[in-house]
């Protein structure tokens, strides 16, 4: 049995491992590269394998780095099934379509990576079958899966997969302990192998309550002020996480009345179905539900979702919250506001999502002066802050904590190896050496096309 890592190896970006044996060829997530423009080139590269050859897709959660090459798969001639959770294949809808139109607008790129028309949308849809939280899945003979709690987004997934007596656990992206929406990471019972991200490996996260002190400060200073706070902020998950924390903020008096506006029809809509599976919320949100708070509603919030709506938050006079994507200032309408306000003292720019190397986020995180935006030189004088507890990735505590689950239930079943994957390499050898010491197992942090016989 060989597992390959096509995705998110050595690197955040591009999940895809391959899973081989004699009679099966499975696939774990098959997701965008994203970052640097050469990262990004990757996106246009032939498949390191025969799409028609693979026989299943298991899809983790819903981000474009885990499903933004399954039209590309699909059009290259897989055909089989793709497996998830409900609400994965319900955003996956909506995050398809949405990307494609992206791509659309970059002309050198439609061929290759937008060719999927609204009608071959629906054909990849088709193939989906939706699964369950901790019901068994028989694939076939020889492969069956559980889908298990992962806590990163709604409906985020841990595959554990069963496979020729192995069993292999691929964490995907897991959640914080800290969260304040979903519920924390499943315990999984032991394991053969484990393919475990490692974003946050090297650092540890702020909590809950740091963040709310953190909201209310800079939202006080802003009023003050009389500025502008930009957040730039993923469409799936960070959005959401924001509006139940404002919706807290401002309830309770908190934080100053002011406009807070959702600039992101893909938010809008994401929300939409957040609303749609209260049962995947933790029990706090429930609660809440329950007392009959909409927990993503609140006063003095404003959803744009045509462009005539987002460029009239242009005439509404300062102090004011835009909550906008891309989450890494790479595209969507955050850029706008960002060159209309960075250059203003009074303004900030709050950051709250990961900054991929290569990004405009993460260069106006480390300091930059001025940046290009659009192409024209916008000096950077706004004050720009960030949080990590909105992070939908653990920290390294999380990580170890849901490892540990694994490891203190396997008494019978040693694991034989843990793979750390989907971090900057930093971060993932920092993991690697932290899992070493405080488990005794081993590890490895595979790079882009390395090859493991299980």
């Amino acid at each position: 049995m060989k597992l390959h890592f096509h995705g998110a190896a050595g690197i955040v970006t591009g999940s895809n491992y391959l899973l081989e044996t004699a009679k099966n060829k499975v696939l774990i997530d098959c997701g965008l590269f994203q970052g640097l423009s050469e990262m990004e080139k990757k996106n246009l590269e032939p498949f390191p394998y025969n799409p028609k050859s693979i026989d299943f897709v298991f899809i983790t959660h819903a981000h474009l780095d885990h499903i933004g090459r399954l039209p590309k798969l699909a059009r290259d001639g897989f055909g089989g099934r793709i497996f998830a959770t409900r609400p994965t294949i319900d955003f996956a809808r909506l995050m398809l379509e949405d990307s494609q139109k992206v791509f659309e607008k970059r002309a050198n790129r439609a061929e290759d990576m937008a060719s999927l028309d609204g009608e071959q949308i629906e054909k990849l849809m088709a193939m989906f079958q939706p699964a369950e939280y901790d019901k068994l899945v028989k694939v076939n003979g020889e492969i069956s899966v559980y889908f298990r709690e992962a806590g990163h987004v709604l409906g985020s997934a841990s595959v554990e997969l069963n496979i020729e007596g192995k069993k292999i656990v691929f964490s995907g992206d897991l959640g914080s302990t800290k969260t304040s929406l979903l519920r924390d990471p499943a315990k999984i019972e032991e394991a053969d192998y484990v393919v475990m991200e490692s974003t946050y490996g090297d650092r540890f996260h702020e909590s809950n309550q740091q963040c709310k002190n953190a909201i209310e400060n800079i939202a006080e200073e802003t009023a003050t002020k009389k500025g502008v706070l930009m957040i730039p902020s993923f469409s799936l998950e960070r959005t959401q996480q924001l509006l139940y924390h404002f919706n807290e903020l401002v309830e309770n008096n908190c934080i100053p009345r002011l406009p807070i506006f959702i600039d992101s029809p893909l938010a809008i809509r994401l929300t939409g179905i957040y609303s749609r599976y209260p049962e995947y919320y933790n029990n706090e949100a429930k609660l809440l539900l329950k007392s009959g708070d909409d927990i993503f509603k609140f006063p003095g919030l404003k959803l744009t979702l045509t462009t005539k709506e987002s460029k009239a938050i242009n005439d509404v006079f300062p102090p004011k919250i835009i909550i906008a994507g891309s989450g890494m200032s790479q595209g969507g309408r955050i850029i706008h506001h960002e060159a209309r306000y960075l250059s203003e003292p009074e303004n900030t720019l709050l950051i709250v999502a990961y900054q991929a190397k290569g990004t405009l986020g993460r260069e106006i995180l480390d300091g930059a002066d001025s940046v290009k935006i659009m192409g024209e030189t916008v000096p950077v004088r706004a004050k720009v802050e960030r949080v990590d507890c909105y992070s939908s990735h653990g920290d390294q505590k999380d990580l170890l904590w849901w490892l540990s689950n694994i490891v203190q239930s396997g008494a019978d079943r040693k694991i034989k190896k843990v793979f750390i994957c989907h971090g900057e390499e930093d971060s993932s050898l920092a993991l690697s050496r932290k899992i070493k010491n405080d488990f005794g197992l081993k590890t490895e942090a595979p790079h882009l096309g390395d090859v493991a016989e299980l």
